[in-house]
């Protein structure tokens, strides 16, 4: 596979992954497709395939901006397990290529769509996992992995949220058009399983934090990454008590292979590091901190209007993933440490 230059904390922790007991065999010879490849969850999964120097597999990264796919994955252009794809996954897919595997990651996780564009985080999510699970049905597909969201569970209770949990989503609310898409998708894909016997699993990702992050990211991790590497305090334009599990990427692509290799069909899996649950105001402080920086309250008189998520505790329980033999290995200040020396190393290249 590709040569992993091993020059920042990220990279050597991608290099780490295929350490772990999974049966990479089952990926041999085969052809992997990842949607949403330029994005953070998507493209930590591609570094972390591209890693396996044991492997002989072919990766296809999809997505629709070519430009920033070339940037993002240079190091892998030349070898011949790694393919780009330029793909827009709500039109019908357009190719002849057999995926045995698919990993969908693709759907609009940035909270600016969800006021500027919410239909199209609807459509890219249902329809793209429809569009994708068609080609497949044509193509001999064997399984498929739909990235979700922990946004599915909605308003909790304060109980941490296992699998069965369902909380309450106001559908009428524009801001509800990202967990609505995403409980709507898992319900197609669990259906594909049964109609049409293609094998399907469902991640939840907590909140995911980590480098290669997207110019349009504006989630308030990657906010407060670029406050503290332009030498900025970090501001908080509320009280910052919204408490979350979190997850660095590494681990969250971690798991995601687990359960796309030892995952059980039909299943949803919760994915979140159950040592990392802390409020927004920690998370801004952790990255002060590590940066030399401060965290500056400027809350103003209407900070409970706009799109903000009404969710006020997001606690996951991953009993169900952990049984399947994956653990965290970065806590929250280790995972945003290693985030910081990324950017840094690449500001110094």
């Amino acid at each position: 596979m590709a040569e992993i230059n091993a020059t920042n904390l990220y990279a050597r922790d991608i290099l780490s992954v295929e350490q772990f007991d999974l049966p990479w065999q089952q990926l041999d010879g085969k052809n992997i497709l990842i949607t949403g490849a330029t994005g953070l969850i998507g493209g930590c999964i591609v570094d972390v395939l591209m890693a396996d120097r044991r492997a002989d597999y072919t990766v296809y990264a999809a997505g629709r901006n070519e430009l920033r796919a070339k940037k993002r994955f240079y190091a892998y252009l030349a070898s011949p397990h790694f393919r780009f794809l330029k793909l827009d996954v709500t039109q019908p897919i357009d190719c002849d290529i057999p995926f045995e595997y698919i990993i969908d990651a693709a759907g609009g996780a940035a909270p600016k769509l969800y006021s500027t564009d919410p239909v199209g985080v609807m459509t890219s999510n249902f329809y793209g996992a429809n569009n994708l699970l068609t080609y497949g049905k044509r193509h001999g597909l064997k399984r498929f992995l739909y990235v979700s969201s922990g946004e599915v569970y909605g308003e909790g209770d304060g109980r941490a949220f296992t699998e069965d949990y369902s909380g309450y989503v106001d559908c009428t609310q524009v801001r509800s058009c990202y967990p609505s898409a995403k409980r709507a998708t898992e319900t197609l894909c669990v259906c594909y399983a049964l109609q049409h016997g293609i094998e399907t699993v469902i991640a939840r990702p907590s909140h995911t934090y980590g480098p290669c992050f997207t110019e349009a990211d504006n989630r308030v991790y990657a906010q407060f990454i670029r406050n503290v590497l332009h030498g900025e305090d970090i501001v908080l334009r509320s009280k910052g008590d919204q408490f979350r599990s979190w997850i660095y990427v590494v681990d969250c692509a971690n798991a995601i292979l687990f359960l796309l290799l030892k995952g059980e069909n039909g299943q949803a899996y919760n994915v979140a590091d159950p040592y990392s649950n802390i409020t927004i105001f920690e998370l801004a402080r952790t990255i002060a901190r590590l940066a030399h920086r401060k965290v500056v309250f400027r809350i103003p008189d209407d900070a409970s209007k706009g799109v903000t998520t009404p969710i006020t505790r997001a606690v996951f329980n991953t009993a169900k993933l952990q049984h399947l033999g994956w653990v965290p290995q970065y806590s929250i200040r280790e995972g945003m440490a290693h985030t910081l020396d990324y950017f840094t190393a690449n500001r110094e290249e």
